[in-house]
């Protein structure tokens, strides 16, 4: 077989194989936030569908939105309004290829991953937008313009978090990072680097208590009014991946990736991971929306002076040493 046949197949394949885990991933991530949610509201959740624990209900979810129509908006930007719920899905998936989730399981590896990763968060402000506009609707569009100021105002305290991290490991590959916390997590030097990301990634995710992008009492769904049936499925999707694709940056990053005693590299890392997702829902289900002035005060006056602080501290700390 030709190599270059050899490679294309070999790309294919790892394409698949993460676009399955990314289906399996929303399918599990979505049940179990609907079993958190019940858990702090006091009720049983979702356990009619069958299956032990309501475990079939995602399926059952699934199927009834795949039946519905697909409605286009009369007067909607076609191309635009298309093409948004695909883009909604890149940036998680992009950042899925590059993680290390083993010393030896790495679908892309690369010496500037941690470049490639930030950069692809920057496609969900676009995707946004594309919503927005191309559905020719003034909620879709307030709800767009929102998600463009708010990503943009969390993308500089997002990237001045993990500058500590590159300082102390001289590196931008990800699997290199990780390798260097086998005896010390960088959350124990990077504490205020770890807040400032886990804060803003939640920003930028559209997630509680920061949804104004979608928020229901003011702007009907926003950016999703218009989308329904497998279009707004790829935006739940997108949702879920994202969550999944930060939380395992923020493994990377600072809670030593793969390390851990006894259990298998790519274990450990599974369960780290999914624990900052249990942390996430965790804050959605407990507290309320915040106002869009609270949004922006907490972005420019809080996160990112914080992390010039931290990056400060990191300087001198590693000229001392």
């Amino acid at each position: 077989m030709p190599v270059w046949l050899s490679d294309a197949l070999w790309a294919l394949l790892k394409v698949v194989l993460t676009l399955a885990f990314v289906g399996l991933n929303a399918y599990v991530v979505i049940w179990g936030e609907r079993k958190v949610a019940a858990r702090f509201q006091r009720r049983v959740g979702p356990e009619v569908v069958g299956g032990p624990a309501g475990i079939l209900q995602s399926l059952a979810d699934g199927v009834k939105l795949l039946a519905k129509e697909d409605i286009r908006p009369a007067m909607a930007d076609g191309p635009v309004w298309f093409w948004a719920p695909v883009l909604a899905m890149v940036p998680g998936v992009l950042v899925l290829l590059v993680i290390p989730y083993d010393p030896h399981l790495t679908l892309v590896r690369m010496d500037w991953s941690l470049v490639l990763a930030m950069a692809a968060s920057a496609f969900t402000a676009i995707s946004y937008f594309m919503a927005g506009w191309g559905s020719n609707n003034k909620y879709s569009l307030l709800g767009a313009m929102r998600g463009v100021a708010q990503l943009v105002s969390y993308e500089i305290p997002l990237i001045l978090s993990f500058l500590g991290v590159v300082m102390i490991t001289g590196t931008l590959d990800l699997s290199r990072i990780a390798e260097q916390q086998d005896r010390l997590w960088l959350v124990i030097p990077q504490i205020l680097g770890f807040i400032v990301f886990y804060i803003a990634s939640l920003a930028e995710l559209n997630r509680v208590p920061f949804d104004l992008v979608s928020g229901e009492s003011e702007l009907v769904a926003g950016y999703l009014t218009e989308y329904s049936g497998i279009r707004w499925t790829l935006f739940l999707f997108g949702e879920y991946t994202n969550l999944f694709a930060s939380s395992a940056l923020a493994v990377t990053l600072f809670f030593g990736g793969w390390h851990g005693p006894l259990l298998p590299g790519w274990l450990w890392f599974l369960i780290k991971t999914y624990t900052l997702v249990w942390v996430a829902m965790w804050i959605r289900w407990t507290l309320p929306r915040v106002r869009i002035d609270q949004l922006m005060d907490l972005g420019w006056k809080f996160l990112t002076p914080l992390a010039l602080i931290n990056v400060a501290l990191t300087g001198i700390w590693l000229a001392v040493l």
